[in-house]
């Protein structure tokens, strides 16, 4: 196997540094990949964080990861990991690269496109092909809370089965968004789950566990891994979700947060008039499970509020 002019041979474990740009200072910015090949052929898969560079659990899923030896001693197949795709993001507390684009809505990439574009094809190029399965981490939005979960997309039967094995609290169905790496790589036959777990910018020590755990599970599903994995909770599908928008600006609290069953007609928040001239409440439309929910505490009409998933079977 060679990436970027870097050779790993069977049973080595390699950090591949691939430029992908410089900063205006001059430092020349690289995705830093690290390589696990087992001495056994096998499956590749490809587990990444930091697309957004704000994502700071995903990043710390990978870390952690890495440190503790998850990827050491593989029974068969290669891990790679990558840690920080989008570096310029990470180094600037952000989301986007610094002209402002989003790396998750620019593949498959072009290397004489923007900054973004440039990043998506590297991956795109030089490490997608090589992959099989594709793990995406991700968290919630600013000031979005997601309760771990799994997404993949509907129809897609493998990676349906690959998000079982993950087993995390909740699977979420849900269709591909253009030009983004679930759509890419779906296309080119990939297994492809993206996690969802907690907030940006913050760390959220269940999901992390969440993530980890999954991993674990998941290279064992895929006979790469020795020893019992974590022992599987119950998981929650859902096949439909919807959002819960403010109906009106003011500072919000919310009464329920991610994790919680609720019901049609039950009060999920109040929305405050700032200067004490009154409240509203935020009315469950439909039975549900919270997926997700909305820490800011002064929103505009029209926020989402709550992500509520329903048509909902047990694993």
């Amino acid at each position: 196997m060679t990436i970027h002019n870097t050779e790993i041979a069977p049973g080595q474990h390699q950090v591949v540094k691939i430029p992908v740009g410089r900063l205006p200072s001059g430092n020349v910015i690289r995705i830093q990949a690290h390589v696990y090949r087992s001495s056994l052929e096998g499956p590749v898969v490809l587990l990444l964080a930091g697309v957004h560079g704000d994502e700071v659990n995903g990043v710390e899923i990978m870390r952690r990861a890495i440190s503790q030896g998850y990827f050491k001693n593989l029974r068969r197949g290669t891990a790679i990991a990558i840690p920080i795709l989008n570096i310029y993001g990470f180094i600037n507390f952000s989301r986007e690269v610094p002209d402002g684009k989003d790396i998750n809505r620019s593949f498959p990439g072009n290397m004489k496109g923007s900054l973004a574009s440039r990043v998506a094809r590297t991956l795109t190029k030089k490490i997608l092909p090589m992959a099989d399965v594709v793990v995406d981490f991700h968290t919630g939005g600013q000031s979005h809370y997601n309760y771990p979960q799994i997404r993949y997309t509907r129809g897609d039967l493998l990676s349906e089965k690959l998000a079982r094995a993950f087993a995390p609290p909740y699977l979420v169905v849900k269709p591909t968004i253009p030009k983004s790496l679930r759509k890419v790589a779906t296309e080119q036959g990939k297994q492809v789950l993206v996690f969802e777990g907690g907030e940006s910018l913050r760390y959220d020590g269940f999901s992390i566990e969440k993530g980890l755990a999954g991993i674990h599970r998941l290279l064992h599903a895929r006979e790469m891994a020795d020893g019992p994995p974590p022992e599987p909770e119950k998981t929650l599908t859902f096949r439909k979700t919807t959002w819960v928008r403010a109906p009106r600006a003011g500072m919000f609290l919310w009464n329920k947060c991610s994790g919680h069953k609720i019901y049609k007609g039950e009060v999920l928040g109040l929305i405050n008039n700032p200067y004490g001239e009154g409240s509203i409440r935020v009315i469950a439309p439909r039975d549900g499970y919270l997926i997700g929910h909305n820490n800011a505490p002064v929103v505009s009409q029209g926020d989402a509020l709550f992500h509520l998933g329903y048509a909902w079977e047990e694993v």
